[in-house]
């Protein structure tokens, strides 16, 4: 009967690969945590890199992500990883791992560049969104505006900064006209070559406030983002021979800032795919949710109705046909996302009731009396 002292012998032989550190996580048996909350602060395919919450400052680390490039949420869904997600890391094999991603405050988000219904998170825990539009070339109205709409969904506080003041004769005049198509939002004209304007910007750098930069390339938004850091911490290009830029971010990065701010800068966006809600489309084209009010009828598609007040504020001047035509357009772009997301989530609901009946049907039944 000697052997049977001996078998317990192999099953504890795995426990050195269980020693990376003394405050192993029960629900990660294969590894260890590191301690503390950590912030992404960059996002590349297969790792992001993070920095502990309490410390941004410090040096990042590489942590892995599942293949699929995503982490659960609290509600167990799973999302893509997103500069400024806080997250929770275990260690399995030789670097940290991306274990679940907290809750979010507030998640800047777009119409994936594909045909499916999935949206794209841009960045996440952001308090201000800078709205970035160069004033020469002239502003592009419906982008600004789609990019208010697109900030106003995230649930942070949309500001515009007007680039590139210095080679414009009247920058006031033409910060005027965008402030028409940006109710309740702050508009600021800037030169970061000549350093005027920048001043209320450099305000909303208050420890802890996260922003975001979104905006077209050419646009000056690492050229921006270097002036508030106070150091190039942003690559930086020559815009081409016809006015439009080259995408110098390829990546979304989150920058700590002088202050304690900290700023993510994003890829330069060139056709963004509207991620809205009737709430949002409401705050970004107030004025026209305004007239819409004080339609006849409640249903009124502001078309050829009577008793239309928006159609009647056209017709007077006071709303211009440009911003109706901008606000149609948004609106059914937003109905179209809308209904493919209805489509995937019932697609989504239509698979789990399949996998679930399969399974009771493989499974076998309560014994028979």
């Amino acid at each position: 009967m000697q052997p049977v002292p001996s078998s317990p012998a192999p099953a504890a032989e795995p426990a050195p690969a269980a020693e990376p550190g003394p405050d192993a996580v029960p629900a990660v048996p294969s590894g260890a945590a590191p301690a503390g909350v950590h912030l992404v602060v960059r996002v590349d395919r297969g790792a992001v890199l993070v920095v502990p919450v309490d410390d941004v400052t410090s040096e990042p680390r590489r942590a892995v992500v599942d293949r699929d490039g995503a982490a659960p949420l609290p509600d167990g869904t799973r999302s893509p990883l997103a500069v400024g997600d806080r997250v929770d890391l275990a260690t399995t094999g030789h670097e940290p791992h991306v274990q679940a991603v907290h809750a979010r405050r507030s998640v800047l988000v777009r119409d994936s560049a594909g045909r499916t219904s999935h949206e794209q998170v841009l960045a996440a825990g952001v308090d201000v969104v800078l709205v970035v539009e160069h004033l020469d070339p002239d502003p592009d109205l419906g982008r600004v505006e789609r990019l208010l709409t697109l900030a106003w969904r995230s649930g942070a506080r949309p500001v515009v900064v007007l680039t590139k003041a210095d080679a414009v004769p009247d920058p006031a005049g033409m910060r005027q006209d965008v402030a028409a198509v940006a109710p309740g939002v702050d508009v600021h004209a800037v030169s970061v070559q000549e350093g005027t304007g920048l001043e209320p910007v450099r305000d909303l750098l208050a420890p802890g406030v996260v922003l975001v930069v979104v905006g077209p390339s050419g646009a000056g938004k690492s050229t921006l983002v270097n002036a508030l850091a106070g150091a190039p911490v942003m690559a930086t290009s020559q815009v081409r021979a016809d006015g439009r830029g080259r995408h110098t971010t390829t990546h979304r990065e989150l920058v700590p800032l002088a202050g304690g701010a900290m700023l993510v800068d994003t890829p330069g966006i060139r056709g963004v795919g509207l991620v809205a809600d009737a709430g949002a489309l409401d705050v970004a084209f107030s004025d026209v949710a305004g007239l819409a009010q004080r339609c006849r009828f409640a249903d009124c598609a502001h078309d050829a109705e009577p008793g239309c007040a928006v159609l009647a504020a056209v017709e007077a001047g006071d709303l211009p046909a440009r911003r109706l035509d901008s606000w149609r357009r948004l609106e059914r772009e937003a109905a179209h996302h809308a209904r493919r997301a209805d489509a995937r989530l019932a697609a989504l609901e239509h698979a789990r009731v399949r996998r679930v009946q399969r399974a009771r049907r493989r499974s076998p039944g309560p014994p028979r009396a």
